[in-house]
């Protein structure tokens, strides 16, 4: 059996902590990390009294945190698990399983027909048409596979340990995983999703803000086309 590793990525989460915590598939891991990054909300003294190791990150960003808990997990993979309340502990296992079948990358769509994007409904979905926008233009640019990749931007996801440190990922913000799938594209990655249904986000607000986070995609797309 491969072993994975479970990061969890937390900044002020206690809220999402307290209310996911007992769904999260715990015995699915050879190992439990969380790296955060500073939290002063009782994040931190929840992880102790759960016995899970704390990486401190040296610099901020959820970039820098995907790094270090990539480096200092010892699975062959590693999980990546926000618990804000978007994302769902019942996909962990369907992520897990797809790694089983070979994929290098798997990744909890919000836009396959069976999934929910937090946004669906709203008037003006703003970032979910951002989303399905720098998602189209990585797939035409940089997909050379026969599948269309439907969410290159979600934090959700597992992926090969080594597969992730060969791509020599530098994003040090959030755009850090549409830089991942750019480059999973290129190296010619197996990628593949599984549906998830978006929960709104638990308590506190949301750190990815949506116009310096848009300006980081179109910043990495560039960046990406000119070979940097």
């Amino acid at each position: 059996m491969p072993e994975y590793s479970l990061v969890f990525l937390t900044l002020n989460e206690i809220t999402g902590l307290r209310a996911l915590f007992d769904r999260i598939p715990l015995d699915l891991f050879s190992e439990i990390l969380a790296v955060d990054g500073g939290s002063l909300d009782g994040t931190r003294e929840f992880f102790r009294e759960q016995g899970i190791r704390i990486v401190e990150q040296a610099r901020p960003g959820r970039g820098e945190a995907m790094r270090t808990g990539a480096r200092e997990a010892k699975g062959e993979a590693v999980l990546f698990f926000s618990p804000d309340g978007n994302e769902d502990p019942g996909d962990i296992k369907p992520l897990l399983e797809k790694l089983a079948q070979g994929y290098d990358l798997v990744i909890a769509s919000r836009f396959m027909p069976e999934s929910r994007n937090e946004e669906d409904g709203k008037f003006l979905p703003l970032r979910l048409w951002a989303n399905k926008m720098y998602t189209y233009l990585a797939n035409k640019f940089f997909n050379r596979s026969n599948h269309y990749v439907t969410d290159t931007i979600n934090g959700f996801r597992a992926v090969k340990r080594e597969a992730f440190l060969s791509l020599g990922l530098s994003e040090q913000r959030f755009p850090i995983e549409y830089q991942m799938s750019i480059r999973s594209f290129k190296k010619g990655l197996n990628i593949a999703e599984i549906p998830t249904r978006e929960a709104d986000r638990l308590g506190g607000e949301s750190k990815a803000l949506s116009i310096p986070v848009g300006l980081g995609h179109l910043k990495v797309l560039t960046q990406e086309l000119l070979g940097n």
